[in-house]
Parts: structure tokens; C-alpha cells; sequence
């Protein structure tokens, strides 16, 4: 009798990329309630933003760590920046936070023409949250609302540069930040849409790990504006803190899928050791070249497979495995199942 195949595990690098697509791990606790008060005219690119990061959270574990309810102060169709109405799942009224039954993270979702004037039941609602440890945060101007509560007394905060100067005004006890947004004990502020994902990023990283977090980044932070002012894709080859000499590796063994090169023609090409180049890969990507070259393949497969309708057999070839059994070996090595499995799963979903 044969010895089963030991599944194989991703290194860290490759590990974010294909998180969606792992066997599903069940999660030990229940998921992170996160309540949103959209107040009107709110952000709607803010709002969303945030949601997205809690949405593309669940996706990447294939489990639900987060759920989310939007509320409105007083209807349940609340108008967003745009002029588009959208449909709250209760009325602010409705909003429970007591000690048995409460949200574990709140935050107040402002915009550039939302009203700064006090609100006293959500103001009241506010404090009754903090009371429980809360975790509390404001989008855009939200922190306004946190302020009128007395809520960011002796405290930092982000928001909006055009609210700026009433903040500073009006509460003389608030710290106004630059920072684009600040998450500090049980308080999280954003100054506008953009800052909003990298706030519920930090708050992520807070109930989940780094790998989580990363594989958030893949899917949402793909794009960036480089230094000199041009938008590029994030990529491992385009790394910014790896040495020069690894993303030219990197690029090279990206640019040759199909027939991949060895570690001695990698050497040749680039005109250092084997030895070198080892400790280079270990030191930055913690793992061996081949390992890497590997998983680059096999993440490449997954996405023709998932992607295209281009034959099993033509993918195989395509990046570079020697029959179509080797490659369903390692796929299914990798993500749990075959994959004409796979390809199936992702259709049916």
C-alpha cells in the first residue's frame, strides 16, 4: 500500500494570494459584529470601502469572521453623497448596545455635507456604547458625532482637512491629527473614502492575523501610486524593499511559466551563485527558489483554470508541468481538490 501524499502548505508570499481558494478553515469564535450609523449624506465611497475590507475578509478564510448592519438615524433609506438611497437594516432606535446584546465595533459614517450639528439620541446611544467597551469610529467627519458625545476628550482623531478648523474651534479638548487615520485604544477615525480601508484594515488586524490582512491587500490594495505619480500593480517582482537582484529573479521566473528555468540557469542569468541566490530567497521570501517557482506556477494554473475554459491539459503545459497528473497531483496538493474540481466549485458559486 502506497503512503498518502503529504499536503503541501504555501509559503507566506503565496500563501495571501491564494487564501480565497484554500480549504475552508471553520473559525473558533463567533464572528466580529460591526454596526455602521450612516448619517445622511454620508461618504457612500467611505462607507463602502469599509464594508469591503469586512466582506473580502470572510471571502479570504471562506468563513464569516465579520458580519455588518447599516442603520439610519431615523428611516431606514438613508442618502448617500451620490443621491442614492440605501437601505439600512434598522433604524438608529434599534441599534442595540447593551451589555447583553451589542456590537463589537460602531462607527459613525459622515461626509462632506453631512450636518455637524449634535444629535442627541445617537450622542446618548454613543455613550451608552462606550460604556461597554465598544471599539468606536468615525469615516470621513464621523468623528464630529464621537466629539459631541465627549467621546475624543483628551484624545486623537482624523478627519476631513475641511472640518479641520471647526474641530479645532469647537472642541478644544480633541487632538486634530494629519494622519489620514488613526486607531488608537477603543477609537478608529478616517479623514475620507481612502483612509476608510486602511482604517478597517488596522481594526482587522486586531481580531485576525497579518496573513489575513495581506491576502485583504491582494484583492482590495492591488494599485498604488508610485513616486512618480504613476499608478502601478503590486506585485512581488515590483517589491520595493527586496533587492534589486531579487526582483530580477522574481521577473525572470515570471517571465518563463511555461518552461520554467533551473536554479543553476537562474544563477547563469543573472550572474551570481546558486548559493546566492538561495540566501536571497530565504532571507526576503522566507523559502527556496524552487519552492517559490512552484507555487508561482500553481497560482498561475489556478487562475487560467478558475478564469478561462482552456482544457486541463492545455493549462498544465501552459505553466510548465510535465503531464497533466503531475499537475493535478500538486494542484490538488495545494488547494485540497482536483481541478476539475476546483474549476466546478467556483462555477456553481
Amino acid at each position: 500500500m502506497s503512503e498518502p501524499r503529504e499536503k503541501r502548505r504555501f509559503s507566506s508570499t503565496m500563501r495571501s494570494t491564494n487564501s480565497a481558494f484554500l480549504p475552508t478553515q471553520e473559525s473558533p469564535r463567533q464572528p466580529v459584529r460591526v454596526a455602521f450609523v450612516l448619517l445622511e449624506h454620508f461618504s457612500l465611497m467611505a462607507f463602502t470601502a469599509a464594508v469591503d475590507a469586512l466582506v473580502t475578509a470572510n471571502l479570504v478564510r471562506n468563513s464569516p469572521l465579520f458580519t455588518f448592519t447599516a442603520y439610519g438615524l431615523d428611516t431606514m433609506a438613508v442618502k448617500s453623497d451620490l443621491g442614492i438611497d440605501i437601505a439600512a437594516g434598522g433604524r438608529l432606535e434599534q441599534l442595540q448596545v447593551t451589555a447583553e446584546e451589542h456590537p463589537d465595533i460602531l462607527i459613525v459614517c459622515g461626509g462632506f455635507r453631512c450636518s455637524l450639528e449634535k444629535h442627541q439620541a445617537l450622542n446618548k446611544k454613543l455613550r451608552e456604547a462606550d460604556k461597554h467597551c465598544i471599539i468606536l469610529g468615525g469615516l470621513w467627519n464621523g468623528s464630529v458625532v464621537l466629539a459631541h458625545a465627549g467621546l475624543l476628550d483628551g484624545k486623537s482623531c482624523s478627519l476631513h482637512r475641511d472640518n479641520h478648523a471647526y474641530m479645532g474651534e469647537m472642541f478644544t479638548n480633541v487632538q486634530v491629527s494629519s494622519r489620514t487615520f488613526l486607531v488608537e485604544d477603543n477609537r478608529a477615525t478616517s479623514a475620507g473614502a481612502v483612509s476608510a480601508l486602511e482604517m478597517m484594515l488596522e481594526l482587522i488586524l486586531r481580531f485576525q492575523d497579518q496573513d489575513t490582512v495581506r491576502a485583504i491587500q491582494e484583492i482590495l490594495s492591488c494599485d498604488r501610486v508610485a513616486e512618480n505619480g504613476e499608478v502601478e500593480l503590486i506585485h512581488s517582482t515590483n517589491e520595493p524593499s527586496f533587492p534589486k537582484l531579487l526582483r530580477n529573479l522574481l521577473q525572470v521566473m515570471s517571465a518563463n511559466i511555461e518552461e520554467p528555468l533551473t536554479v543553476e540557469e537562474l544563477a547563469t542569468v543573472s550572474g551570481v551563485s546558486r548559493r546566492r541566490i538561495e540566501r536571497l530567497f530565504q532571507t526576503h521570501l522566507d523559502t527556496s527558489p524552487s519552492r517559490y517557482y512552484l507555487e508561482l506556477r500553481i497560482t498561475h494554473a489556478r487562475r487560467l483554470l478558475i478564469q478561462s475554459r482552456e482544457p486541463i491539459a492545455s493549462i498544465a503545459v501552459a505553466c510548465g508541468f510535465v503531464s497533466s497528473t503531475h499537475f493535478s497531483h500538486c494542484y490538488k496538493d495545494y488547494f485540497g481538490v482536483s481541478p476539475s474540481a476546483s474549476r466546478l466549485k467556483r462555477t456553481d458559486n
